[in-house]
């Protein structure tokens, strides 16, 4: 049974897109309740986003089911005084208000930190923005491409010379979202509670890039792009096989030696341009086509079964899809399926958070919610009527 460590503990989750819902999508799995709170007619971004257009359509887009299964949906006009009241009735209820604003936007809605902590003294306030609460930058626009080139993620992403390349996926928008949750988590356990956390995507991505930036910072060397490599020994990159690919990580002189002499590449061994880490980073691509020579004549099951039988790390190259069907995952429980997600005809696999409690699964019970599908039992709880309901949805205020 999953332990749920935030159990009692109820999140406002006023924000879009990803790196906010994010954030909140792991406060929900360790046992949140988390009450998104969207605007009126259209709620999160993500909502009309991802591969499938007709899901974008009814306002139940892949981008959005990915990271808000768990989650309470009301809808509340906070541009309406009485949208604002009720947020800070609501906010009275709270433990933690997350918002992904651009720095001020809440504070000239009369809904900023001081605003609501006057209601709470004990409320957390998590802001997440591109650059930070302050500083020459806090005013820009950021999504996660801009973040990941400003930050130079981009910049030591890719082969050397063919230009900066983003990474795969989202990683400065859940970098983010990490990072606030983490804070978050901390401050809860603060006594007495009640603080204002400031998250900048920007920081909190250059925190991960802890070797890259230490390299140029302590011993003057800037990193670069390496492709596939990895820059800190060889061999340790990505290798062609028979069938494809495969990624060796012989990075200590033991495993060094074990690869060439399981491979019969014994003459390496005393080839000065070989002899040491330094010299085998220096000579990296010929020693890359050399052990090549062999690695090809056999496939990455092979290599991958014999290699790391003898201790050197030896993994595969997989898909996306390839993985997500593997054992590994399917024993682990890591996706969660939900079978009756209203306005998803085929329901929803979405994954949950990378981490056990006590050999269990953190995990939510509902699945992604439809726009405003909760604001009618939550507003309820605030003392408000069916007519004072009826009333407040006529003026679209909910």
């Amino acid at each position: 049974m999953t332990k749920s460590v935030l159990s009692g503990v109820r999140v406002l989750d006023l924000t879009n897109v990803l790196a906010g819902p994010f954030c909140c999508h792991q406060l929900a799995h360790l046992g949140a309740e988390v009450i998104k709170i969207e605007r009126p007619g259209g709620g999160d971004l993500a909502r009309q986003l991802g591969a499938d257009p007709a899901l974008n359509a009814a306002d139940m887009g892949v981008s959005f089911l990915a990271q808000n299964a768990g989650k309470a949906s009301v809808t509340l006009n906070l541009k309406d005084q009485r949208g604002k009241d009720l947020l800070r009735k609501l906010v009275r209820t709270a433990h933690v208000v997350v918002e992904n604003f651009r720095p001020g936007v809440m504070e000239r809605l009369g809904v900023g930190p001081d605003d609501l902590r006057a209601e709470n003294p004990s409320l957390i306030y998590a802001a997440i923005s591109g650059f930070g609460q302050d500083g020459p930058w806090k005013d820009r626009p950021a999504y996660d491409q801009i973040v990941q080139g400003v930050s130079g993620v981009m910049s030591v992403t890719g082969r050397d010379g063919e230009g900066p390349l983003r990474a795969g996926y989202p990683v400065a928008d859940t970098v983010g979202g990490l990072t606030a949750a983490m804070a978050i988590c901390a401050a809860l356990n603060a006594t007495p509670r009640g603080c204002v956390i400031d998250v900048s995507m920007l920081e909190a991505t250059l925190a991960t890039m802890g070797w890259a930036i230490s390299n140029h910072l302590i011993a003057g060397v800037a990193p670069r792009q390496n492709g596939n490599d990895n820059p800190t020994s060889a061999p340790s990159g990505t290798f062609r096989v028979a069938d494809g690919y495969i990624n060796i990580a012989a990075n200590r002189d033991t495993q060094w030696e074990s690869l060439v002499r399981h491979l019969g590449r014994e003459d390496l061994l005393i080839d000065p341009d070989f002899a040491t880490r330094e010299d085998r980073k220096t000579h990296r691509l010929r020693l890359t086509v050399e052990l090549e020579t062999v690695l090809v004549m056999q496939s990455t099951a092979h290599w991958v079964a014999a290699l790391n039988a003898l201790g050197v790390p030896t993994g595969e190259v997989m898909s996306v899809p390839d993985i997500l069907a593997h054992p590994q995952i399917a024993e682990r429980q890591f996706l969660a399926r939900f079978d009756d997600v209203p306005g998803v005809p085929d329901g929803a696999t979405v994954v949950r958070a990378g981490a056990r409690i006590d050999g269990a699964p953190l995990t939510v019970k509902t699945p992604p919610p439809v726009l405003g599908a909760d604001t009618d039992t939550v507003l309820k709880t605030l003392g408000l009527t069916a007519d004072d309901l009826a009333r407040l949805r006529a003026d679209r205020v909910i």
